[in-house]
């Protein structure tokens, strides 16, 4: 059965037959301002909620855990995203201030990764966001936090048919 499944997982396929040009020396100074020209394309092609990303943190004995959340804005403070303080992000968050989030737009074979040092953003940017939140009632979450990753590293990657898939690094702090 292993085997079989195997030949499955390979037989099935990877991007759709056109795939966009990227051509990193073109690419802006600025990884926001590429990020945002990405995500309004992937917006046009229709790809599903292309805000959304994987979130990874550890713990405090550095064992992994990732979740899809969506992101909230980029700013010079970094990438944000929230959650409650309570939840088990935002334990490991509490013990262990480092996380990656990881874009994927699979209609245009696009990812993105961000990689950094999290902070925790003012009370009130955070009670702000939870007042935006679909569905808010008005009352007050005083365990909600508003976050933003500081990015140490971003990749930005394209795949390519002949699997010479491009990479394009920005310096950061």
């Amino acid at each position: 059965m292993s085997e079989s499944f195997r030949r499955y997982l390979r037989a099935l396929p990877d991007f759709p037959d056109v795939l966009p040009e990227f051509d990193p020396a073109a690419a802006p100074a600025d990884p926001a301002e590429l990020f945002r020209q990405w995500l309004a394309e992937a917006l046009e092609a229709g790809v599903p909620q292309p805000n959304a990303c994987s979130l990874a943190t550890a713990d405090a004995d550095g064992r992994p855990s990732s979740r899809m959340l969506i992101l909230k804005d980029i700013d010079a403070d970094g990438w944000h995203f929230a959650t409650s303080r309570e939840s088990r992000k935002g334990h490991e968050l509490t013990s262990n201030p480092h996380a990656a989030l990881n874009f994927f737009w699979q209609p245009q074979g696009r990812q993105v990764r961000v990689a950094g040092d999290v902070v925790a953003l003012s009370a009130a940017a955070s009670a702000a966001d939870w007042h935006a939140r679909p569905g808010a009632d008005g009352t007050e979450n005083p365990n909600w936090q508003l976050y933003a990753v500081r990015p140490r590293e971003i990749e930005f990657w394209q795949a390519r048919h002949d699997r010479r898939h491009i990479r394009h690094r920005y310096p950061t702090r």
